[in-house]
Parts: structure tokens; C-alpha cells; sequence
């Protein structure tokens, strides 16, 4: 993670030089705020990068004598496919709607929005995909 920490930083570092020149070239504001987010987004995810590249030991991505075999085994947890983000994309919606149409409607989504989150945070607890 060390490489990619770096290289966001740079990116980070660069997006803080520029921002303040284009704003005294251009005295663009939404020019300028734009640029200052992506600062903060790179700073952000370098900062992110840095404390998660301390909590894991050296990979060998990282090492200069790394093999490819030296990668070998279980990754991680990859889920498989599920239907609640469909679910909850909907329940959104009725919640979006519902403050066009009314508040009724609103409640409803908020309702089913309540049991489709509860759904996907608690998927792998039951059936077939329980630990």
C-alpha cells in the first residue's frame, strides 16, 4: 500500500499547487472549489492508504524480490451476488417520491426502506451464505 499511498499524495500535492494559481489566473469560484475537493479528497485517501498500509503486513507487492507465488491464497471475503441493493435502490425511490407526492408516501418508503437495509446488513446471518 506504500506505492499507492504515494501516489495519491503526489497527486494531493499537486492539486495544492495548482489550486491557488488557477484561482489567481482565472478568479474562478467553482473552478477553484472544485479543485480544493479534489485536494481534500486526495489528502483524505492518502491519509486512508497510510493507516491501512500500517495495520497490514508487507505484502509482496511491496517487496522488491516479490513472486508471484508469493500472492497465493485466500484474499479475502468477496460476497456473491444479492438483490438488496435493488431492493433498497427502490425503497429510495419511493422515499424520493414520496417527498414529491406526499408525505404518506414518504413514511411508506421510509418503512420499506427500514426492512430492505435491515435485509442487506443482515444477508449473510441466514440461508445459504450464513457463517
Amino acid at each position: 500500500m506504500k506505492a499507492e499511498t504515494w501516489t495519491i499524495a503526489i497527486c494531493g500535492i499537486f492539486f495544492a499547487a495548482v489550486t491557488p494559481v488557477y484561482w489567481l489566473m482565472t478568479e474562478d469560484p467553482t473552478g477553484t472549489t472544485a479543485l480544493t475537493m479534489t485536494t481534500l479528497l486526495a489528502a483524505l485517501l492518502s491519509f486512508y492508504l497510510a493507516v491501512v498500509a500500517k495495520q497490514i503486513p508487507d505484502r509482496p507487492e511491496d517487496s522488491k524480490s516479490g513472486e508471484i507465488a508469493d500472492g497465493a491464497g485466500e484474499q479475502g471475503f468477496f460476497p456473491p451476488y444479492s438483490w438488496w441493493p435493488l431492493f433498497c435502490a427502490s425503497a429510495l425511490a419511493v422515499i424520493v417520491l414520496g417527498v414529491v407526492f406526499g408525505w404518506w408516501l414518504f413514511i411508506i418508503g421510509l418503512g420499506i426502506g427500514a426492512v430492505t437495509v435491515c435485509g442487506w446488513i443482515f444477508e449473510y446471518y441466514r440461508g445459504i451464505h450464513a457463517h
